[in-house]
């Protein structure tokens, strides 16, 4: 049966409890269990955050004629303390999975396959209505471009052009130049020959 710790017993307890976590987070010493002959344990409430209905758990060696001495410290759950789910193998957990898996592929093709037909027409209504929403803006509606006015035939094209054809007539001009200089080599070597 669980009583009260001796002051003698909660003194030495504390101490090598306090070996292996900081004072604050030791409530007081609440219960002594005897667990085996010569085994006592000291029991503490534990003040961690996260931890509620946790206690630690301190166990003295009680040997007639002898101090007692701390043999383990440790920190267990009480009555009401938050646990951690059950741990499940990591195969088990994938197979779980997988099964969920398969599952849902299944519904989904078969959600699928009745509504095709009505997915079908909705596509083409929405379609339908963004074709009516873009009106004659002419501008794309992603960037800003409009796609008309660089169609041939447009005027910007043409002005465009326009500029291509001035930059290809001075290129004329300087072959022309060219050529009038190579044909005055020419004139020059059969004067000399």
């Amino acid at each position: 049966m669980s009583e009260r710790p001796s002051p003698e017993e909660a003194a030495i307890a504390r101490a090598g409890l306090l070996e292996i976590t900081d004072a604050k987070t030791v409530g007081d010493a609440f219960a002594r269990v005897d667990e085996v002959d010569g085994v006592v344990s000291v029991l503490f409430h534990c003040t961690l955050d996260g931890y509620p209905g946790w206690h630690w758990t301190v166990s003295l060696a009680a040997v007639d004629g002898e101090a007692p001495t701390v043999l383990e410290a440790e920190l267990q759950p009480g009555q009401g303390a938050l646990l951690a789910p059950d741990w499940v193998p990591w195969a088990d957990r994938l197979a779980e999975y997988q099964a969920s898996q398969e599952a849902e592929e299944d519904s989904d093709e078969d959600d699928d396959d009745s509504d095709d037909d009505e997915d079908f027409d909705d596509e083409d209504d929405e379609s339908d209505g963004e074709d009516e929403d873009l009106g004659d803006a002419g501008d794309d509606v992603y960037d800003g471009v409009d796609v008309d006015e660089l169609a041939p035939g447009s005027e910007d094209h043409e002005e465009q052009g326009g500029a291509d054809e001035d930059a290809d007539d001075d290129g004329d001009d300087h072959l022309d130049a060219d050529g009038d200089a190579d044909g005055s080599e020419d004139d020059q070597q059969d004067q000399r020959g």
